[in-house]
């Protein structure tokens, strides 16, 4: 009954690509979150801290939607998503982007960084709509 659909659903999710990468991008956000508190701490300027704090604040947040992202694929043929495709590609782009500015000093880097926020944007309008 409900409840077989319900643990399906449950090992659908858990199974799901988008599920792991959410995981892994998560935990991978919470290592870069505690190099840029304690190792960056006293070799970068205040204002690329706040960068780097900046950046790794939109990782962790969007990694939790990479975990939401399997609940629009439940009962679909498919399991490609343009909500997990943009997603991690804002991640990559926007967080990866200023991480590199960060530890390079290129502030150049931060040009195309809003590439990554409109993938990101993207993401939640995809999510919003299931695709």
């Amino acid at each position: 009954g409900a409840l077989s659909v319900r643990a399906m659903a449950a090992n659908f999710q858990t199974s799901s690509i988008w599920w792991k990468a959410g995981a892994f991008s998560g935990a991978l956000g919470v290592v870069l979150g505690a190099f840029g508190a304690h190792a960056l701490k006293a070799k970068v300027d205040p204002y690329m801290l706040e960068v780097w704090d900046t950046s790794n604040r939109y990782h962790i947040f969007h990694s939790l939607a990479l975990l939401f992202v399997p609940q629009t694929l439940v009962g679909k043929s498919t399991k490609s998503s343009y909500a997990g495709q943009f997603f991690s590609a804002g991640i990559l782009i926007f967080s990866g982007s200023l991480y590199a500015m960060v530890l390079s000093g290129n502030r150049k880097l931060g040009a195309i960084t809003p590439i990554g926020g409109l993938f990101l944007i993207g993401g939640w309008l995809a999510l919003g709509f299931g695709w």
